[in-house]
């Protein structure tokens, strides 16, 4: 399977707790998220909505872009999602295709 660097947000409900990653496999890791496999932050928190997302060439610049936008102040981090998707529709479906 290729390969495919991906930097992506996940939310709880519009405007609510967001989660900043950053995968090789996003279909994978995302419905990993969706469906609460791994304990952690997004199983805790409800964090299941994708709401945006980036590929990237390559798996370096898709980390640096990840702890970019992590250390980023949330309305920047709101803003950026509203450019593409303002109603933070969930993107999975665009996802899988």
């Amino acid at each position: 399977m290729a390969r495919t660097p991906t930097v992506y947000i996940l939310a709880s409900h519009k405007n609510g707790t967001l989660y900043i990653g950053v995968t090789s496999n996003p279909i994978q890791r995302i419905w990993q998220h969706r469906n609460d496999c791994v304990p952690g932050f997004s199983q805790t928190y409800g964090v299941h909505t994708l709401v945006y997302y980036e590929v990237h060439g390559d798996m370096q610049s898709a980390i640096a872009r990840e702890k970019q936008l992590k250390w980023w102040k949330r309305q920047w981090k709101v803003s950026l999602i509203e450019a593409r998707n303002p109603r933070w529709v969930d993107l999975w479906g665009e996802l899988v295709g």
